[in-house]
């Protein structure tokens, strides 16, 4: 067997290791023979002193393998067994997980753990270990991977830490992949020096090219010429991260993955940016970034491995699912992903119901107009945004000025309904019947005083709820002129809607059949406030709170022991999820048990 000298471009200076080739043919060339690999500093030149030199003409070292090696690491001490390879990985999106532990004993703990977490792949972020040394630590980590893995050595200029001399960085990436790594991640400025000599990585390892820009997202044009220049670049992965200053910049970077020119990973970061990495086996990322706590997240906007896994129903996504999601901003403290989710999946329903920050709701749809988006939940502040996208709003819910669903019909146009009075009221009507308040074939709430307070967007929903229901509206607000533009709204007296006093309602002069609050008053963690005094609630024949953290307000308990039967607002909460649940199934019966009980159990949860 011909023994041959392999140089790769540099790691330390004066260092040597001697790294067994097994025989490969290509074409009628044979790479064979033991061969020592000299690292030598000075054998890169001066070029690699700076990642930002100009990219070197794409059809210089562009080919199939890029002029690269067969290897097999045979034997390299202190490297002990083979590598995983990337054929081990499922054909799906992956979910990958990066480890970041700062010594080298807690890095292979940590890749330990974060195998056990179940993820595809791990993330090797070799700049996060202080005291790092290529020849001594390098093969240690490695070999105590038992899965697929990437090794990363991130420059400070990309967003990492790594501050040291350019050509070493570089010469540890490439040693990587000597010794068998089946994926490393070269920063895609840096590309022309780690192509620069041929014959110095293996075609077994797979080169991801990398780009991140942590300012803002270019426009799809703009991203897919760099994909295309990555893919000449020499990727065989092309890895493209911006920041989303916006949600639609999420779609610019899905439309990476519409026709990609090699396997992709498209990534958004920030909240704004994180349906990216939700649905990433639903778009055909080659993966997505999860993190398994989120102070060890090494980007922003990575989710929580075990929530993407479960919550997000990551492995079955697929070109069919269905989309859904909650349009908001703020959006992250939301549980309706929780409810809606969890009952999807109860039901066999192929969909997946995301968060969406979002700042501009017009401008959100025209962007994601083509995509796969069935059904929106609307939440504060975009619920009289949501009215005017509309084509189609149902009668109540123009009456309220507010839709809080919206439908996507056959032609890719939208109707609205709103939800939160249709749950708020249907719950009251079931504790009024249960007393046997309501004649035949009408509602219990037919010729009642329910008595609102509170005249934004809930108390409006509650008002023209009851009314039209037949019920006889008395609203009242700490802003009286708030209250009587409601009332005018309404119709005023001739239409059953009235403006009781604030001060004659906290003294105890205000009576009615159902006392509604829909403001945010006793919730936490202000739980001991109320809208109205204790002596107040006596006055009424049941008392409703729109607020469900905590479930049983302080408005509630004084309710109860004044013997006033109640409604707590998990019933509208839960409720309006029911409806909407129902219309995004096209009619399938919503599981209400365990909808409750998951938002009960979230609720205790945020306690402890």
């Amino acid at each position: 067997m011909a023994q041959a000298a392999c140089r790769p471009n540099s790691l330390l200076a004066s260092r040597s290791k001697t790294v067994v080739l097994a025989p490969f043919t290509q074409g009628s060339a044979i790479v064979l023979g033991k061969c020592r690999v000299n690292y030598s500093v000075s054998s890169v030149g001066a070029a690699a002193t700076s990642p930002a030199l100009p990219l070197s003409k794409p059809s210089s070292f562009h080919m199939s393998s890029k002029q690269r090696i067969a290897t097999v690491v045979q034997s390299a001490a202190p490297a002990a067994s083979p590598s995983p390879t990337a054929s081990q990985l499922p054909s799906r999106s992956l979910i990958c997980t990066s480890v970041t532990a700062t010594t080298v004993e807690a890095f292979t703990k940590e890749i330990q753990e974060a195998e056990g977490y179940g993820v595809d792949i791990v993330e090797l972020r070799l700049d996060f270990i202080k005291d790092f040394d290529t020849e001594r630590d390098l093969p240690r980590i490695m070999s105590s991977c038992t899965r697929p893995f990437i090794v990363t050595y991130r420059p400070k200029w990309e967003g990492g830490n790594y501050e040291g001399p350019e050509p070493e960085r570089i010469a540890t990436l490439k040693y990587a992949s000597i010794l068998g790594a089946p994926f490393v991640d070269v920063e895609y400025k840096a590309a022309s020096l780690f192509f620069a000599s041929s014959g110095e990585v293996p075609i077994s390892t797979r080169v991801i090219l990398s780009s991140h820009n942590f300012q803002s997202t270019p426009e799809a044009a703009e991203l897919q010429k760099l994909a295309r220049d990555m893919h000449a670049a020499g990727a065989d992965i092309v890895k493209i991260a911006t920041m989303a200053n916006d949600v639609t910049d999420s779609a610019k970077v899905l439309s990476l993955l519409k026709e990609p020119v090699a396997p992709t990973v498209a990534l958004a970061m920030g909240e704004k940016g994180v349906i990216t990495r939700l649905l990433a086996n639903k778009y055909g990322t080659f993966l997505t970034f999860a993190a398994m706590s989120p102070e060890r997240a090494s980007a922003p906007g990575q989710p929580n491995v075990q929530l993407l896994q479960t919550l997000f129903n990551f492995e079955k996504q697929g070109k069919a699912t269905k989309l859904f999601g909650i349009v908001g901003n703020p959006v992250s403290h939301s549980r309706s992903p929780l409810i809606h989710n969890t009952a999807f999946q109860h039901i066999g329903f192929d969909g997946v119901y995301v968060p969406l920050l979002v700042d501009d709701l017009h401008r959100f749809l025209a962007a994601f107009k083509e995509h796969d988006f069935y059904g929106f939940s609307v939440t504060i502040p975009h619920k009289e945004a949501a009215l005017q996208a509309a084509s189609e709003v149902d009668p109540v819910a123009k009456q309220i000025g507010a839709v809080n669903t919206l439908i996507r019909q056959p032609d890719g146009s939208f109707k609205g309904f709103n939800t939160d009075w249709s749950a708020a009221i249907s719950a009251i009507e079931r504790k009024l019947a249960e007393g046997g308040a309501a004649q035949a074939g009408a509602s219990p709430l037919k010729g009642k005083t329910f008595v609102v307070i509170g005249a934004g967007g809930a108390g409006r929903a509650l008002a023209f709820g009851a009314a039209s229901k037949g019920a006889k509206v008395v609203i009242a607000n700490r802003n009286r002129e708030r209250a009587e533009a409601l009332a005018r709204a309404m119709g005023g007296e001739s239409a059953g809607a009235s403006v009781a006093d604030w001060d004659a309602l906290a003294r105890g002069e205000v009576r009615g059949d159902v006392l509604a609050n829909s403001t945010s008053v006793g919730m936490a963690p202000k739980v001991e406030e109320t809208p109205v005094p204790a002596a107040a609630v006596k006055n009424f024949g049941l008392v409703f709170d729109a607020v469900y953290t905590p479930v049983w307000t302080q408005l509630l308990k004084d309710a109860r022991d004044a013997g006033v039967p109640v409604v707590d607002g998990l019933q509208m909460f839960v409720g309006q999820a029911v409806d909407q649940f129902v219309m995004f199934t096209g009619g399938q019966k919503a599981p209400v048990e365990l909808m409750e009980q998951v938002l009960v159990d979230a609720i205790n949860k945020s306690k402890k």
